[in-house]
């Protein structure tokens, strides 16, 4: 038995030795690479090269769901909507730093570094692309021209959102390839400059056509240049380089855009398509291709491509979260079937104002109806419900499935009589009937049981999505003709000359007649004083010759772009940040807001960073 186990051990070990050996022979140890392909030999390619531009794309979602210093603290949206104080309990909420602009508003604050963060990774990643193009020899001219005019288009975007924010910036032009902590702040004048030469370059080599939907095209450029030129020509502190020629200039690139971009028949077709009421729900496709979108950020349904960037995104998620942005939420409705996709969550980050709802006219204007959803419903029955009624303690209601739980009634049709408010208080309806100045925290009844708040704000609102705060499909539009209309109207009104469609009336009401539908050419009311809730006198806000000014033009670009990424960037262009700041935001104790907020503050993470340290803007 020795004998064989040593017999067979010696066959096992000596062909061991012959396989090792064999092996050997056969380079079995030698390290073959199976590429040797790098970024820097990869981007050298067609297809190489064709990817680094990609790359630049996605960084848009990141940069645009920073919203903060866009929405936030504006005439239009706040941070708790102007509930404070109550009239019916007394409290009175700390209002949050955007509203007041108190000395929390400072260089610590997180969305002023992430913002910052997010525009010098996108500029880093453009100026790679324009820089690594010098070395591809394997692409025809007009593509790679195309494509580097991509990338300047995206650098020259993510400079206009910095300089507007915090006036001279860095503004470095090439690839960073070895770490330096000098990069000095150039002049707000000198960037513009930059930007527009960008431009002008893209404008004569970008195609009318995109060969894929979403990349940029002719008219983003020329749209970008009315709303840079427009922009400088008010010439934010004598800083921008800016004169009246470029009035001129923004009412002509304006022209274009409106030569090739035609409105849209009907406001609504410009976002999701849905139903006010949940059970009602729209449940076709979804079309956000419209041709009066000039350019817009990308989303789509695959959800592992749907995503923000994970290196500078906080949400997991991805996907488009305008959705769940906007207060307030129907979640807590009578009846709610909880975190479904019905009412789907809602996070209320940006809460329209009190006054915002009154530069509407609710019975004619379709934006109305279509931004707001005034009418609450019940998704399941409810046996029994008892609320908190200013008599009858012991009243019990019974709701079935799709009952009306509350009505917003419009500014200019408060309910007067006891009959048409609700049980809660004393009257007939069995839900709550909240008329517009008890938004406010004026409600009878402080915590009825009713779920009292003001109407929904669903423009951006998309049915059947996954529940969630960031699954939307739908693609954000940046640019749409719409705006190109109230660029020239405000260019003109500014002294521009030679308007394609006439004076500044007659841009502005090709928006506003857009907005009223079948009642085109009718003289639409908004309020007197928007900012007093019990007013109901009322203003026209259609223009003429005689009434078109800045302020009317603000009121209009509310109705129409609110929401959209351009408010504060409205406020600081025409100096009326502050003044309209006052007048309009709900948060008026404490209020500190002055004129040095026309300036962010400098991260100071990234003064902490930098040597020479970078000064900060005055007053901070």
């Amino acid at each position: 038995m020795k004998k064989n186990y040593k017999l067979r051990f010696s066959i096992l070990a000596f062909s061991l030795v012959t396989l090792i050996h064999t092996g050997c022979n056969e380079d079995f140890l030698v390290e073959k690479p199976v590429t040797s392909l790098t970024t820097d030999v990869y981007y050298k390619t067609a297809a190489g090269f064709e990817d680094l531009v990609k790359s630049c794309y996605p960084l848009l979602r990141n940069i645009h769901q920073n919203r903060h210093l866009v929405l936030q603290g504006t005439d239009i949206f706040s941070s708790q909507g102007g509930w404070n104080p109550s009239a019916v309990n007394g409290k009175e909420n700390l209002p949050a730093l955007w509203d007041v602009y108190d000395a929390r508003f400072n260089a610590e604050v997180g969305e002023i570094r992430t913002l910052w963060q997010l525009l010098y990774a996108e500029i880093a990643r453009t100026n790679t692309a324009i820089t690594r193009s010098e070395g591809i020899t394997t692409m025809a001219t007009a593509l790679k021209d195309t494509r580097v005019s991509e990338a300047k288009f995206l650098r020259a975007l993510c400079l206009f959102y910095a300089v507007q924010q915090w006036g001279d910036i860095p503004m470095p032009l090439a690839e960073i390839t070895t770490a330096s902590k000098d990069y000095p702040r150039v002049a707000a004048a000198e960037v513009y400059k930059q930007i527009i030469t960008d431009l002008l370059d893209c404008e004569a080599k970008i195609p009318v056509t995109a060969s894929n939907y979403g990349r940029i095209n002719k008219g983003s450029v020329q749209f970008l240049l009315s709303r840079v030129y427009l922009t400088r020509a008010w010439n934010f502190n004598n800083s921008l380089g800016g004169s009246n020629a470029d009035f001129d200039l923004a009412l002509q690139y304006a022209d274009k855009v409106i030569d090739a971009f035609p409105l849209a028949a009907n406001y609504r077709d410009l976002f999701p398509k849905r139903d006010d009421n949940p059970l009602k729900q729209y449940t076709g496709a979804q079309n956000d291709k419209n041709p009066e979108i000039i350019f817009a950020v990308q989303y789509n349904a695959d959800l592992l491509t749907n995503k923000t960037d994970a290196a500078f995104s906080p949400d997991a998620a991805g996907g488009n979260d305008l959705h769940s942005k906007f207060g307030p939420s129907g979640e807590g409705f009578i009846g709610t079937k909880g975190r479904t996709t019905d009412y789907n969550r809602c996070l209320g980050v940006h809460q329209v104002n009190t006054a915002t709802y009154r530069f509407f006219d609710p019975e004619n204007d379709t934006r109305y109806a279509h931004n707001f959803v005034s009418v609450g419903y019940a998704l399941n029955a409810v046996k029994d419900f008892k609320p908190l009624p200013l008599s009858n303690a012991n009243l019990k209601v019974n709701y079935n499935s799709g009952d009306t739980v509350l009505v917003c009634r419009p500014w200019n049709n408060p309910v007067t009589t006891k009959d048409g408010r609700g049980v809660d208080l004393g009257g007939t309806k069995k839900y709550a009937v909240v008329n517009t100045d008890e938004f406010g925290g004026g409600y009878p009844i402080d915590n009825s049981g009713l779920n009292i708040q003001p109407p929904l704000m669903w423009k951006f609102w998309q049915p059947g999505i996954p529940y969630g705060d960031a699954f939307g499909t739908f693609n954000e539009a940046i640019f749409r003709s719409a705006e190109a209309y109230l660029i020239a109207a405000e260019a003109i009104v500014k002294g521009a000359k030679g308007g394609k469609l006439g004076g500044a009336e007659v841009y502005y009401n090709r928006v506003l007649d857009r907005a009223l539908g079948t009642k085109k050419g009718s003289d639409p009311k908004c309020a007197a004083s928007p900012e007093n809730q019990k007013s109901l006198a009322t203003a026209s806000y259609r223009a003429t010759a005689a009434n078109i000014s800045i302020d009317l033009i603000l009121d209009e670009r509310a109705r129409e772009l609110m929401g959209e990424y351009s408010r504060w960037f409205d406020l600081k262009r025409t100096g009326k940040l502050v003044e309209r700041i006052k007048k309009y935001n709900p948060w008026v104790k404490g209020q500190s807001i002055s004129d040095k907020h026309y300036l962010r503050p400098i991260p100071q993470s990234e003064i902490d960073l930098s040597f020479p340290a970078i000064k900060q803007n005055p007053g901070y």
